[in-house]
């Protein structure tokens, strides 16, 4: 079991000149003490024109700083968002080796599709297309990470011709894969793509157990075909978070912060009505029609699970390692919750409640390394590959800033590297 934090950067209203400013720095404090205490992972989510739900845009300037910050916490995208408008596949692939090259090793890559008009629509994404675009551009970046030089692809959204792209990341083939799921039919895309499952669902335990049974089911069955170069068997679970050692406390603490993100995610996701820069989340929430009492009780028994004292997030931590959950990955900064509470929640999760899960990680580690040992090396054999050569493709300078214009001239591209490998 590993545990890390994931960070939106939530900026409820009213907002002052500095809010923004302070959340950020707010975090990077969180994620010094979180990799001195000994945490696995930090997560910065990449969301656009969210106001207050999440601010969290350039989440590869957050990781860059909290790199320069930290020694040994695994700095980890959850996720980039992949459709070619939003990010293009060279921009990604060069910010990811860089990081990780500035980091020593520590970066891991969660992608995804995107899901809110906010964001689908502002960058005109098909939302009926958006899973292929998701699967083209993964395979077009983990190439651009590995191959010297990268052959080129003419596809469906994204066509690039031959071109080094630079640098390469420390991590061979290349750091971890990871993607957003939300569902069961994305937790079972993730195995058969072979990469590690990032589960933002709310979900109760016994949902859990049955995804991460069907996942792993799909990692040793001859359906996991690895969109990457290697294969990433994880799965995470992300979860609110407190820990207190009353647990009246932690509740008064955390669910003012968590009734936030919960409401807001609904707006933005789900029912909400939203006038860029001018709608108050807050004023909009009572708006709403409430859930169904059934809903609202699952639901308010999935996201307190991680809020109480550490006796009962042991237990709860213990069920989700029987159900084989690899990670969890806890959301502290929610809503307007206070930064001084979120380290002393750090402080206590790390001295009371971490101890048992790390004494026994080694041997479980070794014990699903061998279990997966054969299914893995059989997946990688799965991988297609095959070779273009690109040894005479040409680049033409435009020599128009030394001499009168000159019209371009075009690259001179095989015809073998048009389509890429």
């Amino acid at each position: 079991m590993r545990f890390g934090l994931l960070y939106l950067q939530q900026v409820p209203r009213p907002w002052a000149e500095d809010s923004e400013e302070n959340v950020l720095h707010e975090a990077l404090e969180q994620i010094e003490l979180a990799d001195r205490l000994g945490f696995d992972y930090v997560w910065a989510s990449e969301h656009h024109f969210l106001d207050e739900y999440s601010h969290s845009s350039a989440p590869e300037v957050f990781l860059a700083a909290a790199a320069a910050r930290t020694e040994r916490i695994r700095l980890a995208h959850g996720i980039v968002s992949l459709p070619p408008a939003v990010n293009h596949p060279a921009r990604v692939a060069e910010r990811l080796a860089t990081l990780d090259l500035i980091s020593k090793g520590r970066v891991d890559f969660g992608s995804g599709q995107g899901s809110t008009q906010h964001e689908l629509g502002a960058f005109n994404i098909d939302r009926t297309t958006k899973r292929e675009q998701w699967r083209e551009a993964i395979g077009v970046i983990t190439r651009m990470l590995t191959e010297v030089p990268f052959t080129g692809h003419k596809g469906q959204w994204i066509d690039v011709p031959p071109r080094n792209v630079l640098p390469k990341p420390n991590q061979k083939p290349h750091p971890p894969l990871w993607v957003a799921c939300s569902s069961p039919e994305t937790v079972e895309t993730a195995a058969r793509n072979g990469v590690g499952a990032l589960s933002f669902a709310f979900m109760t335990e016994d949902e859990a157990k049955e995804r991460v049974a069907a996942y792993y089911d799909l990692i040793a069955s001859d359906e996991c075909v690895p969109v990457g170069k290697a294969v990433n068997a994880n799965f995470a679970v992300a979860l609110p978070f407190l820990c207190h050692e009353d647990e009246e406390t932690a509740y008064e603490r955390a669910m003012g912060g968590v009734n936030f993100y919960v409401n807001s995610f609904m707006h933005f996701y789900l029912q909400g009505e939203h006038r860029p820069g001018t709608t108050v989340l807050s004023e909009e929430f009572g708006k709403k029609a409430p859930l169904p009492k059934e809903n609202q009780d699952r639901m308010d028994l999935v996201v307190r699970r991680g809020i109480g004292t550490p006796e009962k997030l042991r237990e709860m931590i213990r069920a989700q390692e029987a159900a084989g959950v690899d990670q969890i990955i806890f959301q502290v900064q929610l809503g307007a919750n206070k930064h001084e509470h979120i380290l002393e929640s750090l402080e206590l999760f790390a001295r009371e409640v971490m101890p048992e899960f790390v004494e026994r990680r080694e041997a479980q580690d070794l014990a699903k390394a061998e279990r997966l040992a054969v299914p893995v090396k059989e997946a990688l054999g799965r991988i297609e590959t095959s070779t273009v050569d690109v040894s005479d493709y040409l680049i033409r300078t435009d020599m128009e800033l030394f001499g009168p214009p000159q019209q371009a001239a075009p690259d001179a591209t095989p015809t073998a590297a048009e389509n890429g490998s």
